[in-house]
C-alpha cells in the first residue's frame, strides 16, 4: 500500500508534471539535415524521357515512366513517377539523371558534380534481355571480373565495374542485344529517334491503298533508302558515329501499328468515336462524317476491333537496316494484325 502512495506522490509533484507538459525533442532530431536522403522529388518539366532512372533503380516497380495526355495546345510530356511503397531511397535515380537542372532530387548529397560522375563520357553498355539469347560470349570477353553477371536467368552489366571497353558489343552475335547507350546530347538523340519514327510512318501511310487491298495473312514488303533519313539526322546530331548507332538501334527494334481506313464503308454508327481513348476520332454533324486525326491517334487498334463494318484495318510494321548493292536500305515488312475485328 505504501508503494502505491509513493507513486501517486511522485506523479503529483509539480516538477514532474511540468517536465511532462514541457517536453521537447532535441534540435538535431526536429530539423532535417541537408544530407538527409528523402524520397525522390520529381520535376517533370525537365524530363527528356531517356529512361536512365528506370534502368538504374534496384527496386522492382519503384519507378516508372508515364506520359501525360495530349491536349489541343501541346503534346503530353514524359516523366518518372516514384512509388514510395517500393522506393528504398538509394538515390541512384538522382545520380544518373542527366538533365540540368535535375529532373529527380533527393538530398544535397545527390547533386553529383561532373568530376565525380562514374558514367563514361560517351557511352554506356546495356544488355537488352528481350533480344539476349544467353550465349554468354559477352561474359567470356569481358576483361573485368563480375562486370557482366547472370542473375535470375538474366545477364546484365554492372555499371559500377564496367570500363566501357566495348568487347561485349563486338562479340555479341545478336544485332541489338548489347547496346551502346550514348550519355551525351540526350535531347538531340530523342529528336533523331522522333525523326526516324515520323519518316517511316509517313512513308507507310502513303501506301494506304496497297495496305487496304493486301489479302489477309499476306505480307507487304517495302524498301526506303537510308539517305531519306541520314542527312536530316546529321543536321540534328552531327556526330556520325552516334547518329548512325541511334538510328540503327531504333530501326532494328522498332515495331509500329499502322491504321488504314476505307471511308466508303463507314455507316456513321460512331462506335469508334465513343471508344477512342484520345478523342482522335470525331463526328462532324455538319457534313455527317467521321474523321480520324492522325496526330492524336495512338494506333491502339481499338477502332479496328470495334468497327462492325471493317472500315479500319490494323497492320504491324517491322523494320531492319540492311545493305543492298552497296546502298543502305531500310527494309519494311507489314502484315495485318491478328486481333479480330469481327
Amino acid at each position: 500500500m505504501s508503494s502505491v502512495i509513493w507513486y501517486l506522490y511522485e506523479f503529483a509533484r509539480k516538477s514532474f508534471l511540468q517536465g511532462f507538459t514541457d517536453a521537447k525533442s532535441k534540435h538535431d532530431i526536429v530539423e532535417k539535415p541537408d544530407r538527409f536522403r528523402d524520397f525522390p522529388e520529381v520535376k517533370k518539366e525537365y524530363c527528356v524521357g531517356c529512361g536512365a532512372c528506370t534502368q538504374s533503380c534496384p527496386s522492382p516497380h519503384a519507378i516508372k515512366l508515364v506520359r501525360d495526355t495530349d491536349t489541343d495546345e501541346e503534346e503530353g510530356i514524359t516523366y518518372p513517377v516514384i512509388d514510395t511503397r517500393a522506393c528504398i531511397r538509394c538515390g541512384f535515380c538522382a545520380e544518373v539523371c542527366p538533365t540540368e537542372p535535375k529532373t529527380i532530387l533527393c538530398g544535397e548529397n545527390h547533386l553529383i558534380k561532373e568530376e565525380f560522375n562514374i558514367a563514361p563520357l560517351k557511352r554506356q553498355y546495356i544488355i537488352d534481355d528481350f533480344l539476349c539469347i544467353k550465349c554468354k560470349k559477352c561474359m567470356k570477353a569481358c576483361p573485368v571480373e563480375d562486370a557482366i553477371i547472370e542473375k535470375d536467368k538474366k545477364i546484365s552489366i554492372d555499371q559500377g565495374k564496367c570500363i566501357s571497353c566495348g568487347n561485349c558489343f563486338d562479340v555479341c552475335p545478336v544485332n541489338g542485344a548489347v547496346k551502346g547507350v550514348f550519355v551525351d546530347n540526350l535531347e538531340k538523340q530523342r529528336a533523331v529517334i522522333t525523326l526516324v519514327v515520323d519518316t517511316l510512318e509517313k512513308f507507310i501511310e502513303e501506301k494506304e491503298k496497297e495496305l487496304y487491298e493486301l489479302p489477309s495473312k499476306k505480307l507487304l514488303k517495302l524498301e526506303l533508302p537510308f539517305s531519306e533519313i541520314w542527312e536530316k539526322a546529321l543536321a540534328i546530331l552531327p556526330d556520325e558515329e552516334i547518329a548512325f548507332e541511334i538510328i540503327e538501334n531504333a530501326i532494328n527494334r522498332l515495331k509500329i501499328n499502322i491504321i488504314s481506313e476505307n471511308k466508303s464503308k463507314c455507316n456513321n454508327c460512331r462506335l469508334c468515336v465513343d471508344e477512342c481513348p484520345t478523342g482522335a476520332i470525331s463526328y462532324n454533324p455538319m457534313n455527317k462524317k467521321v474523321r480520324r486525326d492522325t496526330k492524336k491517334c495512338l494506333r491502339c487498334s481499338i477502332c479496328y476491333q470495334t468497327c462492325p463494318f471493317t472500315v479500319y484495318k490494323c497492320f504491324v510494321a517491322k523494320f531492319a537496316l540492311d545493305e543492298i548493292e552497296g546502298e543502305e536500305v531500310i527494309l519494311i515488312t507489314l502484315k495485318e494484325s491478328q486481333l479480330s475485328n469481327e
